[in-house]
């Protein structure tokens, strides 16, 4: 049986170390812009890439990936109880979100949550990257890959023989994923629409030149 007092203090542990805005912390070492005054105005990798440069956005990457694998594995590392192990992740992740040093805002939680799944359960960690890198060579839309590689982390987690408590785990990232997501998930539906509405017109307008022909 794991003490309380550890769970607790990792927990707090994980959260203070998941608070820990990458983005911002690295560009401002770099000299670099801001983040939270540019483009998105999101701390996180796709940001941090777009207003900071190449060297800030992998740095940023990958401290926000190492926040959470570093949770997890000091999890698993010091607890036995899964449950615990999982509050310990899920509180990196937290962290991310509702960062203590950025007045309770933060990123969108993909790289952390990334990492942390890394560190409790390595090769679904890799699936999920793997399936994310894939969505976005796809689609050429980073929102939209992680969208759907945290859609599919519970199924994955089926698929791997993994306890209902690691499931219900999967869900509760997966859901954070996606509500933080939702204006992007708006945006992209709004360019759907756009798009549909556009083909809905070409269409239109063959119909009409179709009927301006001379008929045989």
């Amino acid at each position: 049986m794991d003490s309380p007092w550890l769970i607790g203090f990792l927990i707090l542990s994980s959260y203070l170390l998941g608070s820990i805005p990458f983005g911002v912390v690295v560009s401002r070492l770099l000299g670099a812009v801001d983040p939270r005054s540019a483009g998105s105005k999101n701390v996180g990798f796709t940001n941090v890439l777009r207003v900071s440069g190449k060297k800030a956005g992998i740095l940023t990457l990958l401290g926000d990936i190492g926040k959470g694998w570093l949770a997890g594995w000091v999890g698993t590392m010091l607890l036995h109880q899964e449950s615990a192990i999982l509050w310990v992740a899920l509180a990196s992740v937290i962290g991310h979100l509702h960062s203590a040093f950025l007045g309770f805002k933060g990123g969108k939680g993909v790289a952390t949550a990334l990492g942390a799944v890394l560190g409790v359960a390595p090769w679904i960690g890799l699936t999920l990257m793997g399936l994310w890198v894939g969505a976005v060579f796809l689609w050429k839309y980073s929102s939209g890959g992680a969208l759907f590689a945290f859609a599919m982390f519970p199924i994955v987690a089926l698929l791997f023989h993994r306890s209902w408590t690691f499931i219900g785990f999967a869900c509760v990232v997966s859901l954070l994923i996606w509500v933080r997501h939702k204006d992007n998930l708006v945006r992209l539906l709004s360019e759907d629409a756009k798009s549909l509405h556009v083909e809905s017109r070409k269409i239109l307008i063959i119909q009409e030149c179709m009927k301006t022909l001379p008929r045989q």
